[in-house]
């Protein structure tokens, strides 16, 4: 990755976390709280994605799929 996207290093910890559905829905995770669901197209992209990621690259691909993560300016609870 050429320019740095996560340049506070909040990815280095696991913040998110994800599961599979046999349907095939995609929960995605933020600290414990659910904060998307992906299905159809978007899900089955994330997962063939998230199949060769592991680490930070996992964790920016779930933050990434949530939309709400790519501001710089979400606040952690402390």
């Amino acid at each position: 990755m050429g320019k740095s996207i996560d340049k506070r290093g909040r990815l280095d910890e696991e913040v998110f976390a994800y599961r599979i559905t046999k349907d095939k829905k995609v929960f995605i995770s933020w600290h414990g709280k659910q904060v998307t669901i992906l299905s159809g197209k978007q899900a089955d992209r994330f997962i063939s994605d998230i199949a060769g990621a592991d680490g930070k690259a996992a964790q920016l691909l779930m933050a990434k799929a949530t939309g709400h993560f790519k501001h710089g300016n979400e606040k952690m609870n402390r």
